[in-house]
């Protein structure tokens, strides 16, 4: 089970941020492409980073905890995953609390 760490950790960050997307209606699921947009190209440029990072020796990873697949140049899968997962996490955050304070705008507009 040491192995999943790291890619259980990236789930429980998607579980764990989800009420965003349905109770708040953060509309980043439902914008598939948007959030593609907006993901990518940072997933992007830090795997590349990552790689170099690898290639160069300045870091590695515990085998105890990653499963053992690499993407080629080397890159675990549980990294690119992570490049995927955080940036997405950050967004649903980003847009639940634009949510919010739209809601919190209007209500102090109908108390004025």
């Amino acid at each position: 089970m040491q192995r999943y760490q790291y890619l259980l950790l990236m789930a429980l960050c998607l579980v764990v941020t989800l009420p965003l997307e349905l109770v708040l209606h953060a509309r980043v699921y439902r914008r598939a492409r948007t959030a593609a947009l907006a993901v990518l190209p940072v997933a992007v440029v830090f795997s590349a980073w990552d790689i170099v990072g690898i290639w160069r020796g300045h870091w590695t990873y515990n085998p105890a905890y990653v499963t053992g697949w690499e993407l080629p140049l080397r890159m675990p899968l549980e990294e690119l995953v992570f490049f995927l997962v955080v940036p997405l996490c950050g967004l649903l955050t980003y847009e639940a609390v634009g949510t919010v304070l739209g809601w919190m705008h209007r209500l102090r507009g109908r108390g004025a």
